[in-house]
């Protein structure tokens, strides 16, 4: 598989992950039940698609397990407790441990562009949320903030074990987080015909289908790269709000997420020059 076919199954995974967050503020159940329940159908989903073999216990394979439930954990709860803007905006903060962290950790060339596109791209985003992102819910900022560190080990655990565990991390990994949680969420719970359908398209198209994608996408495309891809997410998420609830983004928010699209555009352009790394860890 090419670089460029690694590319577009990430755009494309990124894309389905945005569909989560109106999914997850649809319904009323709380946030424990919400990722139980679509880590549940996750994992049937993912283990009928990759059937993974017993992966080796690898340092890497431990970091992407655990970030994997901890991030879907934690994501939701930022969601249900702060807004949807906070919940992603903050957790794509976690590109910045990625940007510090690959070259030690996975050894890739940190590119310049990739700095640059980052900043830039931070930039439109803080455009693309003004006046939706404020400080209310701080107990969902901070989570939020966590959901972070656990996105920056889900890029580069995955990354180290492209060629090894990263179908088994991802299958696993829903068990861990519907395993740990079930305990505190099953019990008592109520699902409507409406949440039923929620929570299982949930499980299905924003959780098992993209990272079915981006598991095999990411074997050939650095982390720092695939992270930035990954900003897709925020600014395709108002587009389902727009056509299912008719929603439309203010002036502001087509601004950024020009600037975001320019940047991701640019950056692919770059892609191909081998003149403007930083450093290289061998």
């Amino acid at each position: 598989m090419t670089s460029r076919t690694g590319t577009w199954l990430i755009i494309v995974a990124a894309i389905l992950w945005s569909t989560g967050g109106i999914g997850i503020k649809a319904i009323t159940n709380g946030p424990l039940e919400v990722a139980c329940v679509r880590s549940i159908v996750a994992a049937v989903t993912l283990f009928a698609i990759f059937r993974p073999k017993v992966p080796k216990l690898t340092p890497a394979f431990f970091v992407a397990l655990v970030s994997y439930a901890g991030c879907l954990t934690c994501f939701v709860t930022a969601t249900k407790w702060t807004t949807a803007a906070n919940a992603i905006f903050i957790q794509y903060s976690g590109i910045i441990w990625v940007i510090l962290l690959s070259p030690r950790v996975l050894g890739e060339k940190l590119r310049r562009s990739d700095v640059v596109t980052a900043l830039i791209a931070f930039v439109g985003m803080g455009l693309f949320f003004a006046g939706d992102v404020d400080m209310r819910g701080m107990a969902g900022n901070l989570v939020a903030l966590l959901s972070s560190i656990f996105f920056a080990g889900i890029y580069l655990g995955l990354r180290r074990e492209r060629d090894n565990g990263a179908e088994a991390a991802v299958c696993w990994g829903n068990v861990l987080a519907a395993a740990l949680l079930a305990p505190l969420a099953l019990p008592g719970i109520e699902v409507t015909p409406k949440a039923g359908a929620v929570l299982l398209f949930l499980g299905i198209f924003p959780i098992a289908v993209p990272y079915a994608l981006f598991v095999r996408g990411i074997r050939t495309v650095p982390a720092v790269q695939a992270s930035l891809l990954g900003m897709l997410e925020p600014v395709t998420n108002p587009v389902w709000v727009l056509l299912l609830l008719g929603e439309r983004p203010s002036v502001q928010a087509v601004i950024g997420a020009s600037i975001v699209l320019g940047a991701l555009g640019w950056r692919t352009v770059k892609s191909g020059s081998g003149s403007e790394a930083i450093t290289e860890v061998r």
